[in-house]
């Protein structure tokens, strides 16, 4: 399985992010004024910079709304951000039109069942293991992370693995 995840990421150009249950661990934390916080895993926010670095574009499609989403993609240097979109299929579809990509060329992580038709419909569709049980069987490959826990390190790692550019970007650190 997965050398067919690797030959699925070999034409990745595109890499979509969801929030709640993937770039965090899936709860929501809500102060007594009303406002949220969210925690999110530096080990993710290298990963998707190294992946941004490798040439790869990147978005989040969310379905809730936040300040702190907002400021995170931009810390994070991710190009594109959809918040308050439940239909995430229609903003693939306007960002494919808009970048003049195809499925075939988008990486998508997920975990619940709004994000099932994307991961279904791109090139890579993955979910990460914390992810609704149903959407786990119908993705194409499962991160042994949990989210919030390096689930999206460990995607951006295996396009960046399956395109080659992986070693060079650990090895800048030696």
């Amino acid at each position: 399985m997965h050398e067919q995840l690797l030959q699925r990421a070999r034409d990745i150009r595109l890499a979509i992010f969801d929030v709640d249950g993937v770039l965090t661990d899936g709860r929501l934390y809500f102060l007594t004024d009303g406002s949220e916080f969210k925690t999110f895993n530096t080990l993710d926010g290298h990963g998707i910079k190294m992946l941004i670095n490798s040439g790869v574009r990147t978005a989040i499609i969310s379905g809730r709304k936040t300040p702190v989403v907002e400021r995170r993609a931009q810390n994070l240097g991710i190009q594109h951000l959809y918040q308050g979109r439940e239909d995430k299929l229609v903003v693939l579809d306007e960002l494919l039109t808009e970048l003049g990509l195809s499925y075939s060329e988008v990486a998508y992580l997920g975990d619940d069942l709004p994000d099932l038709p994307v991961i279904r419909r791109v090139g890579l569709g993955m979910a990460v293991a914390s992810a609704d049980t149903f959407v786990r069987e119908h993705a194409h490959g499962v991160t042994l992370a949990r989210g919030g826990e390096g689930a999206a390190r460990e995607f951006c790692e295996l396009i960046m693995r399956a395109q080659g550019t992986l070693a060079a970007a650990q090895n800048a650190y030696l």
